[in-house]
């Protein structure tokens, strides 16, 4: 087990104290400054020594230099293995985020191609936690690559890829099965055993297996015509054509099978990327690129270690817990044993991590090079119009050159039913969709914007006042005076008047373009020309608080909808409803469902069926 240790309580931190307490064993390092804070987090194979070089070296990098003068205190935790202790500093970091630690954060998970584990295997597109029930497939960089994956199958296996409720309760085939995109399991047209011959295809060509697929696909054409199976023997031979013309019209393939990641990092003026390259079943599916969240290193001044720490930190961050490819390129990563170990362990099967890649894998890492370069120079110009349209704004509204970090609401409803206030960021240049919040507003008076607006703000204001939030440099109202003077009230009331705010309505005209700006203290509007860059940002920053207020509102109101909608239909209680929900698995398979699929279950008549499914659509 870990055995936490910490420097002795003492009134200035000693560090020669401190190495002479510590032992020569793997583990974890917390280095905190007077106030407690986390300023970093590392992992040891000896930690005397590895603590040690902090305290009796000189000549640190600067990064490391600041660090160490704001070190107070140190906490150890002494682990069994290296490969515990890197466990256990992923740990550290995803909970304290400390400030001098390079740090990673993908706000999506990756998504997967799924094969459920039901009797008549379902093919869908999955992201989020793996269910050992059913089989995985991926990760794939986004959806479009798993959409097309999905496409492909169905072409080739016409695996099912509707929801169990609705296969439950087919009567006859869709037009899925009419345009030869699925063998309709639903309606017995396949059997089980054929549809795992299928299902057995469709898994070894997701494992680059295309070549067995065609052997075993051509075996099974050859003992359907010896058994005079014509008609067998030509849906089969059909998909072996389909399979070959899919071969035909691929690129970027590999001749050698398999899944493997290619990492590579790139550095341009003052910024790194790290880009991963995705070889699934021996094919090249796509790359995503990844920034470093936090780092205080000089990009234009970078070495050899640098990239070293950089990729290290993302390849601990990214697949720790996490599924893995069996293979992982990562050129120059020295010290990578222990995170090869970690890794093999969590997944059951060995992964290799290789440092010198040969062949196709260079080309890979070629690539993958030059896709973080590219994502760099995109970045870069992103940043530099960001630059131009912040610095307008600041101009254009009298604001300094420090406002940074603007917060904008909006509230969206129907009628007053199921309002939803949103909240989104605009910091560091870029919108921040992980600092995103939605709230549930319910006004006293349905459709009364301002009372909703103010509980909103009101819950928001009281959060950033608890020290939960950092207090915006400028709030943005989607909307007009009225709003507005509810925001300032608000502000006011929670001590902090001190925030600039604006509201942003449409003009007359209701035309882009042609917005009124609103200031709490002026009776006049702003009209900013249509082709300035500081309206541009406003009218992105509002753009996305309505897109994520709209949001919020229809999921909320679909929601409150189905969920009342059966209680709100004559006829039904609590038997009949329970039995409906059971026997769909839900309100969505009961709104699935057709006529007589309702009239089947037990207690529903034909016209309480047809009134269900009036009420329901």
């Amino acid at each position: 087990m870990p055995q936490d240790h910490a420097a002795p309580p003492t009134t200035a931190f000693d560090a020669r104290e401190l190495i002479a307490s510590l032992p020569h064993r793997p583990g974890v390092y917390r280095m905190r400054n007077a106030g407690g804070e986390t300023l970093y987090v590392g992992k040891a194979r000896d930690l005397k020594k590895r603590v040690a070089n902090y305290f009796q070296k000189s000549g640190h990098e600067p990064r490391i230099a600041a660090m160490v003068a704001q070190v107070a205190s140190v906490e150890t935790t002494v682990t069994r293995s290296e490969g515990e202790a890197l466990l256990l500093e992923n740990n550290y970091i995803k909970a304290y985020e400390p400030r001098y630690n390079i740090l990673f954060r993908d706000d999506k998970s990756y998504p997967y191609v799924c094969i459920s584990g039901d009797a008549y295997p379902q093919l869908r597109f999955h992201r989020g936690a793996l269910d050992r029930r059913h089989r995985y497939f991926g990760p794939f960089p986004g959806a479009g690559a798993v959409r097309d994956g999905i496409a492909t199958l169905q072409k080739v296996f016409m695996l099912r890829t509707c929801e169990n409720t609705v296969f439950a309760n087919r009567s006859r085939p869709c037009m899925l099965h009419q345009i030869q995109r699925c063998t309709a399991p639903c309606v017995g047209l396949i059997g089980e055993a054929e549809y795992r011959e299928d299902v057995e295809g469709a898994t070894l060509f997701l494992r680059g297996k295309a070549g067995e697929v065609l052997v075993r696909l051509q075996a099974l054409m050859e003992d359907a015509a010896a058994k005079l199976e014509f008609e067998r023997a030509a849906g089969i031979r059909d998909k072996i054509g389909r399979l070959q013309q899919l071969q035909s019209r691929q690129f970027v393939e590999s001749a050698t099978a398999g899944d493997v990641d290619v990492v590579a990092a790139a550095s341009e003026r003052g910024l790194f990327a790290v880009n991963v390259v995705m070889i699934r079943g021996g094919r090249h599916v796509g790359d995503r690129t990844f920034f470093p969240r936090r780092f205080d290193f000089d990009a234009d001044a970078a070495d050899v270690s640098t990239f070293q720490d950089i990729v290290s930190a993302f390849l601990e961050q990214h697949y720790v817990e996490r599924p893995v490819p069996p293979t992982i390129v990562v050129p120059g990563v020295a010290e990578h044993a222990a995170l090869s170990d970690v890794l093999s362990l969590q997944s059951g099967y060995k992964v290799e991590i290789v440092g010198n890649p040969g062949g196709e894998r260079r080309v890979w890492l070629t690539m993958a090079l030059q896709n973080a370069a590219l994502a760099i120079r995109q970045r870069l110009a992103q940043r530099a119009t960001q630059e131009d349209r912040l610095a307008a704004l600041q101009q254009a509204l009298g604001l300094s050159a420090s406002v940074q970090r603007i917060e904008c609401f909006d509230v969206s409803h129907t009628m007053g039913e199921a309002a939803v206030a949103s909240c989104v960021i605009f910091d560091r240049l870029a919108m921040q969709s992980s600092e995103y919040r939605r709230f549930n507003v319910s006004p006293d008076q349905e459709g009364d914007d301002y009372a909703a607006m103010r509980e909103a703000l009101s819950r928001r204001c009281a959060r950033i006042v608890a020290g939960e939030y950092p207090a915006p440099d400028l709030l943005v109202i989607d909307g007009g005076r009225g709003q507005v003077a509810v925001a300032a009230n608000v502000l006011e009331e929670q001590g902090m008047h001190g925030v600039p705010l604006i509201g942003i309505a449409k003009g007359p005209a209701r035309r882009a373009g042609e917005e009124d700006i609103v200031f709490p203290e002026r009776e006049s509007v702003l009209n900013l020309p249509p082709d300035h860059p500081g309206l541009h940002l406003l009218q992105q920053i509002r753009d996305e608080a309505h897109r994520f207020a709209i949001q919020g509102h229809r999921a909320r109101r679909g929601k409150a909808r189905t969920t009342s909608a059966l209680q709100e239909i004559a006829g039904i209680g609590p038997t009949k409803r329970r039995a409906l929900l059971q026997h769909f698995g839900g309100v969505k398979g009961v709104q699935a469902a057709s006529i007589d699929d309702i009239a089947r279950v037990p207690g529903i008549s034909r016209a309480l069926a047809e009134r269900i499914f009036a009420e329901l659509h």
